[in-house]
C-alpha cells in the first residue's frame, strides 16, 4: 500500500512539475534571447511548431500546436522574423502573422571562415565597419558564459562566431551582430558539448574541432582526421597541421615553404606539440562532433586525395609515404 501510494505521489509531482513547466513555455516566464526563425512560404503549423522547437523559440511543440487552434489558426508569413526565446506563444504567434521586415539583410557565413573573413564579408555586404567590428570582437562586453575565460585580444572571438545563415536589420550595430553570432553558438554547440559528458574543455574542442573544419576534404574524412589529431596528441607527436601555419600567414597557401613551418608561433603546430594557442576558423556542428567523438583508428598520418574531394590515410610514415609517391609522385610530408 505504502509502495503504491509513493508512486503515485511520484507521479503526481512529476505531472505538476510538466505542468508548471509547459505553463512558463507558454506565457514566456523568464527573460529570453534573439532568434532568428526563417518561415518557408506553405509551411505547415506543424511544421512550424517544429522550426520553433528546433530553434530555441519554444520547448514544447505540442502545447505550441494545441495553443494555436484555441483560437482561428493563424496565417503565418513566410520570411525570416527576429523572435525572442522569451515570448509567449501569443507573442510568437501575433510576429509570425507580421509581413518579416524589409530592411533585413541575408547573408551566410560558411564554416571555416576565419574571424578576418567573416570581418571583410560583412563589410563588403555594408553591415559593418570592420575597425568597430574587429575592436568588439576584441574587448567588447557579451553575456555568455563561454565568452568570460577568453582573454581579451585580437584572436579572442575566433571559432565562436558560428557559421550558419543570418538575417540582420539594417540598423544592428557591430555588437549586435557579433552577439546574435555567439548567442547562435550558445545555442547550436554547447548543448552538444554539454551531452558529450567530456572532461575536455570546450576551448580545447573548439581548437581541435576548427583545424579539423580546415584540413578534413568533406564529411565523411572529418571522424578520421580528428583521429589523426588525437592519436598524435596522445603520442606527444606535433600536429603538423598546414593549416595552422596558413593562420599565422594570413593566406592560405596550397604549399608551404620550409621557412613557413619555422615561423616561431603558438599557432605553429610544426614548431611545437599540442593544439594551437586557440581556434584558427569557424568550425561547423560537424567537426565539432568529430572532434568530441573521434573515429577510432590507428592513424597517425592523411593527405588528400588525387581528386582534392576525400583524403587517404595511413597508420606508418613508411605508409604515408607509399600514398604520397601514388598520388602526387613527391612532395613534402605536411598532414
Amino acid at each position: 500500500m505504502r509502495k503504491a501510494f509513493v508512486i503515485c505521489a511520484a507521479a503526481a509531482a512529476a505531472a505538476l512539475i510538466f505542468a508548471v513547466s509547459v505553463c512558463v513555455d507558454m506565457f514566456g516566464i523568464g527573460g529570453g534571447s534573439e532568434i532568428d526563425v526563417n518561415i518557408s512560404k506553405g509551411s505547415s503549423g506543424s511544421a512550424i511548431a517544429e522550426n520553433l522547437k528546433s530553434s530555441g523559440v519554444i520547448a514544447y511543440e505540442t502545447a505550441f500546436k494545441l495553443y494555436a487552434k484555441i483560437g482561428e489558426d493563424p496565417i503565418y508569413q513566410s520570411g525570416v522574423h527576429r523572435l525572442n526565446s522569451g515570448m509567449s506563444y501569443r507573442e510568437i504567434i501575433e510576429e509570425l502573422e507580421k509581413t518579416a521586415g524589409a530592411d533585413q539583410y541575408t547573408v551566410t557565413i560558411p564554416e571555416g571562415y576565419e574571424l578576418r573573413q567573416i570581418a571583410d564579408l560583412l563589410e563588403e555586404k555594408g553591415l559593418i565597419n570592420r575597425e568597430i567590428f574587429m575592436r568588439e570582437a576584441a574587448s567588447g562586453e557579451f553575456d555568455f558564459d563561454f565568452v568570460q575565460d577568453l582573454p581579451h585580444g585580437e584572436n579572442r572571438l575566433e571559432g565562436y562566431l558560428f557559421p550558419d545563415t543570418y538575417t540582420f536589420d539594417a540598423n544592428d550595430s557591430e555588437h549586435d551582430i557579433i552577439n546574435r553570432m555567439l548567442n547562435n553558438f550558445r545555442i547550436k554547440v554547447i548543448p552538444v558539448y554539454e551531452q558529450s559528458g567530456t572532461d575536455k574543455p570546450l576551448s580545447d574542442i573548439v581548437t581541435l574541432a576548427s583545424v579539423i573544419e580546415r584540413e578534413a576534404a568533406g564529411d565523411e574524412d572529418r571522424g578520421k582526421v580528428a583521429s589523426v589529431f588525437v592519436n598524435r596528441l596522445s603520442r606527444g607527436m606535433k600536429l603538423e597541421s598546414c593549416a595552422t601555419v596558413q593562420y599565422i600567414l594570413k593566406e592560405r597557401k596550397p604549399v608551404l615553404s620550409n621557412d613557413d613551418t619555422r615561423i616561431d608561433s603558438p599557432y605553429n603546430t610544426y614548431m611545437y606539440v599540442g593544439l594551437p594557442e586557440g581556434p584558427i576558423s569557424s568550425p561547423g556542428l560537424k567537426s565539432i562532433e568529430a572532434a568530441l567523438y573521434p573515429e577510432q583508428t590507428n592513424y597517425l598520418y592523411f593527405m588528400a586525395a588525387a581528386d582534392g574531394k576525400s583524403s587517404v590515410f595511413a597508420e606508418t610514415y613508411e605508409e604515408h609515404l607509399e600514398n604520397m609517391k601514388n598520388i602526387q609522385g613527391t612532395g613534402d610530408t605536411n598532414g
